[in-house]
């Protein structure tokens, strides 16, 4: 795309701009900016007071300032978390002035960015929690949520596995809906996205550089949030990117390089013990299909997988613009054979300021390009059920690769009951998927001359992506036999559009000791994909499939109006007030608006006389509030259910008409009377700090119930156009609570070590399923591998959403389980499904954070920890490869099995093992998700400005968990086919000069 060539070209250009323009100046004052134990704070701010000159420090703290005039000149430095320091200087020509903060992560007065706007953070009323880059997670980080994993309170995020780029699932104070959307909104630099999900990429997010980040700002509660509307039900995610600053250029380099291993493999039968239990068990026909190999199919399939990261920025100002230009390059291989992503991202931002200040204006401006090669991951379940006695290769026609075949000679075809050979799977087939993504605004900030209090606010921006790939398998590849090879091509758009326009207005008035902050404004956000639809060829090359359309275009509309108002008393007492008004086009005229209310009240009780001066307490505040948010979005949801429509058959059920086949239409179900889900949220928090902030935290409790859920029900036939609706119906509640801690255990000029714990507890239940309530209701939520119709996870009233609802499990004397026996819990002589019942689910109770740095000199040790207690996992990989007619086939075939047989011996001959409570394991767990050792180098030499850090860090350390099973953290509570997560060592270098 055109756009895409323009931004490389773009940025080439601009790095090679920058880096002539270094000169040597008279009147500069450069320097570093370090944190209480010497090391560097990079991206601290040091403005010279009383001018509009600023910079910002490199990765090893430097910073210059270029063209002062000599004099008396006063520098404040600043980084979050961390005391002002404000330093004078008589500068006559070049002048070197280092600064050492102090930590104070109590800094009441610190600005914190929130919905449209910023606020100090003593007078927050909402539940806001701010991760700095100071604090990220540290190692191979190739998606950006990976950066706060365990370090916020209530924000639970699980990996979707062990892929290269691979997203995961966020999830802020547990999900608010049950076929809705429960993802947060997330911000990045003012561009909301929409949450598509964008066609050949791994994830949304893969597309950003998390190297580009500066903060996350997590909005939990719903006076937090609300400003946001019907797009905030599940929280809200505001990612501030890194930004130039006044001063000469700062040139920043940093690489990453890193092997990847397979923590873990799944448990299964070695060749000689298949050997061993074929012989003792086996009939003859049986015993004669047992080879002589030793084969490790999961060693087979697996690789050590190394990758390099790579961020070259450079950041400054020309002509008294700040500018901040990067460029970025990942190449990551998997540890399945054959995976690989590969993303080139650039970035710039402006920001000048015009007519005195008075005018601010921000531009920003992403690129990302990826290629990503896909295996086929259906080799990781064939490599668990594969017979480890056969051998890799064979000498057949099906490209030398052994395989399990029905007949004899020339006339033999691959088995159609047997597992794929799992090497050929992923050897056979080449699946390539290229993403191209730009996404930026333009914000302005104009301060009324004459009514400086005034601010206007516009914010123009755009997300736009493209996806396209391709699949194909040869002719003699034995998993595509049945069609002579295959070949597919994928195309899809997105296109994400907006103007915000609001009017804020601040004044403090002394003589009542009040401030009154008032915001008024306007949004309108245009979404739409298109997805291409193309012929499927034979490896032949005729045409196999032939869509029915050429494309398919989905689009949708928001339009929002909405207000704050914030009242502060003496400083002490802080009330606040928002109202969002939005139109959906998801919803038909008469529902299309929905109106979501907030209110807050702070407390801040540390400014009260009684604490006022106390040496002990350094900050103590009560938080009051109350909110509605709504939720329109989610794929089940779609954008046209409220309208009369139809769809098209499939091609292979057409009707003829003479001599022509037609494709007929049918008219699809609709509920003119959707409307949106609302989520009600009540909060209360307090925030602590004692010994000047050296020990601070939060506490908060919360209650959330949504009403009027959006789900897909089945209807009576007849009274609609399907038995299928989507629409209104059940209601669900959610209570919590969570706890921060943080510490500077030690702070001393050479030593330092500090820790932070935060802890959450949650708990969901579904109140209503029904339009007219019925206690008993139920909908399945989730299927299992295996069996037929074995429905495992519901969604039911006064349950857990996705219980598993399961038969209890008889055992033996011994503790054995005896398979198909289960209790008759309903006492009625008959097991059936009325004996079936709700039993754990795969929500945790409490989840845990916990993180710690510890520096003496210029070592710097680090590590951070996650648990998660009270989630249990339904393990298909024993309930369907652990059993005896896996391994004993009767199909012709031999299988392994897993090592769960040894405790079973279920034959799993009638299939009712399945749905067994013994199935249902703890999954709890504790986890090391890093642990590093930075060294900081500092200046080469004395008369260079060039620094440098070392680092080393693993990732994914450790597992302590009673689960047996390959990772006891899944998000679908079903452990089946899942690409392991990668233990990870990472060496990284970071140079600034």
């Amino acid at each position: 795309m055109k756009v895409f060539y323009l931004l490389k070209q773009g940025l080439l250009v601009l790095l090679v701009f920058s880096a002539l323009i270094v000169k040597a100046q008279t009147g500069s004052i450069s320097g570093k900016v370090l944190d209480e134990t010497g090391l560097p704070l990079p991206g601290a701010s040091v403005v010279v007071k009383g001018t509009t000159r600023s910079t910002s420090t490199d990765g090893e703290g430097n910073f210059k300032i270029a063209g002062l005039p000599n004099g008396s000149v006063t520098l404040s430095a600043s980084f979050i978390g961390y005391q002002t320091l404000d330093k004078a200087v008589s500068l006559n020509g070049n002048t070197t002035l280092n600064f050492q903060l102090v930590p104070d992560a109590q800094k009441l007065n610190e600005v914190v960015v929130i919905g449209y706007g910023t606020a100090e953070k003593k007078n927050l009323t909402g539940s806001i929690t701010t991760v700095s880059s100071k604090d990220f997670q540290k190692g191979t980080i190739t998606t950006p949520e990976q950066l706060i994993q365990g370090k916020v309170a209530g924000v639970n995020i699980i990996s979707g596995g062990g892929a290269p780029g691979a997203g995961g699932q966020i999830r802020i104070r547990g999900g608010a809906s049950l076929n809705a959307s429960n993802d947060p909104l997330i911000v990045v630099d003012g561009v909301p996205f929409s949450g598509n999900s964008i066609g050949n990429a791994p994830s949304p997010l893969s597309l950003i550089n998390p190297n580009d980040i500066e903060t996350f700002t997590v909005l939990k509660d719903a006076n937090a949030t609300a400003i946001y509307g019907s797009r905030a039900s599940n929280g809200v995610i505001l990612i501030t990117t890194k930004k130039g600053a006044s001063g000469a250029p700062v040139i920043n380099f940093s690489t990453n390089n890193s092997i990847a291993t397979v923590a873990k493999k799944v448990d299964v039968f070695s060749a000689d013990e298949v050997r061993a239990y074929v012989n003792a068990n086996g009939t003859a026909a049986q015993r004669a299909l047992l080879g002589t190999a030793n084969t490790d199919w999961q060693d087979e399939i697996y690789q050590n997988a190394f990758s390099t990261d790579n961020t070259l920025s450079i950041a400054g100002s020309f002509k008294g613009v700040p500018y901040r230009v990067s460029a970025g390059y990942l190449d990551q291989d998997g540890v399945l054979i054959t995976a690989k992503l590969k993303r080139a991202t650039g970035g710039l931002t402006l920001s000048p300021r015009l007519f005195k200040d008075h005018l601010k204006i921000d531009l920003s401006l992403k690129g990302t390009l990826s290629n990503s090669q896909y295996p086929d991951e259906a080799a990781i379940q064939n490599a668990i059920q594969f017979d480890p006695t056969q051998p890799v290769y064979a000498d057949n026609k099906f490209g030398g690769y052994f395989e399990w075949i029905s007949g004899t000679g020339a006339a033999g075809v691959p088995n159609p009951n047997a597992p794929r050979n799992p090497v050929a799977l992923i050897r056979q087939q080449n699946n390539v998927g290229n993403a191209e993504r730009s996404f930026g605004n333009a914000r302005f900030d104009y301060s009324f001359h004459f009514l400086p209090e005034l601010h206007a606010n516009l914010n123009l921006g755009y997300d736009i992506s493209k996806g396209y790939g391709s699949k194909s398998i040869p002719v003699y590849a034995a998993q595509r036999a049945s069609t002579n090879g295959y070949y597919e091509r994928r195309l899809n758009n997105g296109s994400d559009k907006f103007s915000e326009f609001y009017l804020n207005y601040a004044k403090t008035v002394e003589s009542i000791k009040s401030r009154f902050d008032v915001t008024a404004g306007y949004g309108y956000y245009d979404n739409s994909t298109t997805d291409f639809y193309f012929n499927t060829y034979r490896g032949t090359g005729e045409i196999l499939t032939t869509p029915v359309f050429p494309n398919a275009v989905e689009r949708q509309k928001l339009l929002s109006y909405y207000g704050r108002f914030v009242y502060t008393l003496a400083d002490k007492y802080i009330l606040s007030g928002t109202m969002r008004a939005d139109a959906s086009s998801r919803f038909s005229e008469q529902n299309r608006w929905g109106y979501f209310p907030s209110a807050g009240f702070t407390w801040r009780i540390i400014g009260e006389n009684f604490l006022k001066d106390s040496k002990v307490v350094s900050d103590l505040k009560l938080r009051l509030s109350y909110g509605e948010t709504g939720n329109k979005d989610g794929s089940t949801i779609g954008n046209y259910n409220y309208i009369s429509r139809y769809y098209a058959n499939t091609n292979q059920g057409q009707y003829q008409v003479g001599n022509s086949f037609y494709n007929y239409y049918s008219p699809a179900g609709y509920d003119p009377d959707m409307k949106w889900e609302t989520t009600t949220t009540y909060n209360a928090g307090l925030d602590y700090g004692f010994l000047k902030g050296r020990l601070y935290g939060s506490l908060d409790v919360y209650y959330k119930k949504t009403k009027d859920l959006l789900s897909t029900i089945n209807i009576p036939v007849g009274t609609n156009f399907s038995n299928l609706l989507t629409t209104n119906v059940g209601n669900m509640e959610v209570k919590g609570a969570e706890a921060s801690l943080n510490f500077v255990a030690i702070q001393q000029d050479e030593v330092t070590w500090e820790f932070g714990v935060n802890a959450a507890y949650n708990k969901r239940k579904i109140t209503n399923l029904t339009l007219n309530p019925d206690p008993g209701s139920k909908v399945g939520a989730g299927d299992i591998t295996g069996g037929t119709g074995n429905t495992l996870k519901w969604n039911a009233v006064n349950q857990i959403p996705s219980a598993f609802f399961v038969y209890k499990q008889v055992y033996n004397a011994n503790g054995v389980p005896l398979e198909g026996i289960y209790e008759d819990l309903n006492g009625d002589g008959v097991i059936n499904t009325n004996d079936q019942y709700f039993y754990k689910s795969p929500d945790p109770n409490f989840t845990f954070g916990f993180n710690t740095s510890f520096t003496y000199k210029k070592w710097t040790a680090t590590t951070v920890l996650r648990a998660s207690i009270g989630n249990y996992v339904y393990d298909n990989i024993s309930s369907n490869f652990g059993i005896r007619n896996n391994i004993l086939s009767t199909q012709g075939i031999l299988n392994n099995a897993g090592v769960d047989l040894y405790n079973t011996n279920f034959s799993g001959s009638s299939g009712t093992q399945y749905l067994s409570d013994y199935f249902i394991k703890n999954a709890s767990f504790l986890k090391m998700d890093n642990v590093g050792l930075s060294y900081n180098v500092g200046k080469l030499s004395k008369n260079s400005n060039t620094s440098m850090r070392i680092s080393a860090n693993v990732q994914n350390v450790f597992i302590v968990s009673d689960y047996k099973g390959l990772d006891p953290e899944l998000s679908s509570g079903i452990d089946f086919n899942l690409y392991p997560r990668p233990r990870t060592y990472t060496l990284g270098l970071n140079v600034g000069f």
